[in-house]
């Protein structure tokens, strides 16, 4: 066995410690927060203006509670009250958008109506095909918006802006999809290009 390995016996006839292997949490802290001790340590000399006699039996002083990093922050509470009202408000407005856009092309009907667009909306089977893919990109969007904002919130971090962006993506999403039938529609097409 080699020399570097071998316990020194101290002068009382125990073995020394080596490497801290016997100090105590508390003396451990306060090494580490105290860096010049180590090159003291390292020599074999305390440090001058660091050394504090304390008795055997005195208790040491309990460290102040350190946050663990794995833990959650707590949320706030209007951070998940305004996380939930805007998840439930952009779940009605997914139910109510559905049915629309089942059925298409009466809802497109009625804003080239409201538009005054002259003549009549012809493009019925675009109008299915795209009003069904609105429907699953709507429904789909807000399914990924609510699972993403849950896991934020439950990870303990501020979520309320998560719904508001799924939102606006799914919204522009939506909105292509509702465009192609329009685009395809000569009334349509007529009336955006006369510039009216």
């Amino acid at each position: 066995m080699s020399g570097d390995y071998a316990p020194e016996i101290g002068p009382d006839g125990r073995e020394r410690p080596r490497f801290g292997e016997y100090a105590t949490p508390e003396e451990q802290r306060s090494r580490i927060q105290q860096p010049d001790v180590t090159e003291a340590l390292s020599t074999g000399s305390a440090p001058v203006d660091q050394v504090v006699d304390t008795p055997v039996d005195a208790t040491p002083e309990t460290p102040a509670p350190v946050a663990a990093s794995a833990t959650p922050r707590p949320v706030s509470a209007v951070n998940r009250l305004a996380t939930i009202v805007l998840l439930a408000f952009g779940a009605a407005n997914v139910l109510f958008s559905l049915f629309s856009y089942l059925n298409l092309a009466p809802a497109i009907e009625r804003s080239m109506d409201v538009l005054g667009v002259p003549g009549e909306f012809t493009s019925f089977d675009a109008a299915r095909t795209w009003g069904i893919v609105a429907a699953i990109v709507l429904l789909a969007g807000y399914v990924v918006t609510a699972v993403i904002t849950w896991r934020v919130l439950k990870a303990g971090r501020v979520s309320w802006w998560i719904p508001l962006v799924g939102a606006v993506v799914t919204f522009i999403a939506v909105s292509f999809c509702i465009a192609v039938p329009l685009m395809g529609d000569p009334a349509f097409i007529d009336f955006v290009s006369s510039g009216a």
